[in-house]
């Protein structure tokens, strides 16, 4: 009896995470960032996962405290190594400092990591990375890569042709 209680008692703990979860992604849709922010970290408070401390460092990042969006990123990654985000926004996180070559090998293993969604986007940020470094071929490699992830994304499409043609 006891241990039946303990499990509905985990799994309400854990509907509640979840709730806040959501509540927090319908913030973000309505530009709330300060509540979702708040929403995100009730998430956590409930139940400590990959997913939810990702979303709150994509808020304090959003909010301007980069700094502790990387702490958050590091520790969803100790909760969940096989959760492809937290290791991509850092390495987006990287990027906007200006910190190129820090940032390729958190983008490369966001790209190798086994739960990952939206595929493209570690290889989209590679290729950011390559082009300022003046590195077009490994840039249009990454494109590429992106491009069989997000065949239909006119953007990236006109991007590989742009770099197809500095070869020229």
């Amino acid at each position: 009896m006891e241990r039946k209680r303990k499990k509905q008692a985990f799994e309400m703990t854990v509907r509640r995470a979840q709730i806040m979860l959501e509540k927090g992604l319908e913030a973000v849709l309505k530009g709330k960032y300060k509540r979702a922010r708040e929403r995100f970290k009730q998430s956590v408070e409930f139940h400590r996962t990959a997913d939810a401390l990702t979303y709150w460092a994509w808020m304090e990042h959003a909010l301007g405290n980069t700094a502790m969006a990387i702490l958050l990123c590091h520790k969803a990654i100790d909760v969940d190594p096989d959760f492809g985000n937290p290791y991509n926004d850092i390495g987006s996180y990287l990027i906007a400092m200006g910190k190129w070559d820090e940032a390729i090998p958190w983008l490369e293993k966001a790209a190798a990591a086994p739960r990952y969604q939206p595929r493209q986007f570690p290889h989209m940020n590679l290729g950011k990375v390559y082009l300022a470094k003046s590195m077009p071929r490994k840039a249009l490699h990454e494109f590429q890569k992106a491009l069989t992830f997000s065949p239909d994304n006119q953007q990236l499409k006109r991007l590989v042709e742009t770099v197809e043609k500095s070869f020229h």
